[in-house]
């Protein structure tokens, strides 16, 4: 009797193959990219978020990490204290250097920007402020940054200048809080950077007289706890360089100049 051979079942082939090749092949991990983690002043909240839209678009291959904004007197404590930051970007050169001086910049900051400060009240009682001056009118309740932040201690600058005195019914951490309390009519008047003034259209806005001798610089660094030193380096570029120059000259920054 002869025996007949049988063709393999379809299924048993690829078993049979497969065993041979060793499975099917496996497929590449995606490669790690670098993280940037900034740090900046409230100020630059709307500014920051399109620089880093049009950077994370020219840098796919860089992760930008969701970006903190709070006043820079508070974000330099924080970054002090081990907060991890990569870039940080300050309203003022006071705040900075206290990050420097704790050894934390990994290079000399470099200032990008500068801004001055500006009355603002709400539109219905635009009428009743017609300069700083009116500031120091019990009647009328004022806030203002807290005098250990960048736009606290401009504001005091200011009023000296004006020799105005001023009982203020608040003291705020970062500027976007006072623009806040300002613009939902929780207080009078207030005195905010130009650039968060222009960026809100609930207020009345007066530009004070000595204005343009209070100058804000605002300084950026790379710091020392950086993995990543390449990538921030990038990011610091690309805010100091045309794409970011032209924004913020757009929201009405001033250059660092």
């Amino acid at each position: 009797m002869r025996l007949r051979l049988l063709a393999p079942a379809p299924l048993l082939v690829a078993v049979l193959v497969a065993g041979c090749t060793g499975g099917p092949a496996s497929t590449p991990a995606d490669p790690v990219r670098p993280q940037v983690r900034v740090a900046a002043a409230a100020s630059l909240a709307t500014a920051f978020e399109r620089i880093g839209a049009e950077f994370a678009a020219a840098h796919p291959e860089i992760e930008l990490a969701p970006m903190i904004f709070d006043g820079s007197s508070t974000l330099a404590t924080q970054l002090i204290e081990g907060a991890p930051v990569d870039v940080f970007a300050a309203a003022d050169e006071h705040s900075m250097q206290r990050v420097v001086d704790a050894g934390l910049a990994a290079v000399a900051p470099t200032v990008f920007a500068s801004n001055t400060l500006v009355l603002i009240a709400p539109l219905d009682r635009a009428a009743d402020l017609n300069s700083i001056s009116d500031l120091a009118d019990p009647d009328i309740e004022v806030v203002l940054c807290a005098p250990e932040v960048p736009c606290g201690r401009a504001a005091a600058e200011l009023l000296r200048l004006n020799d105005v005195d001023v009982t203020p019914a608040s003291l705020e951490q970062n500027v976007t809080a006072v623009l806040t309390k300002v613009a939902t009519g929780e207080a009078d008047a207030g005195l905010v950077y130009a650039t968060d003034a222009a960026g809100s259209d609930a207020v009345a806005v007066a530009v004070p007289a000595h204005a343009q001798e209070v100058v804000n610089r605002y300084p950026i660094t790379l710091t020392t706890g950086d993995e990543d030193r390449e990538a921030a380096q990038a990011f610091i570029d690309f805010v100091t360089g045309p794409p970011g120059q032209t924004i913020l000259a757009e929201l009405g920054f001033g250059s660092g100049s």
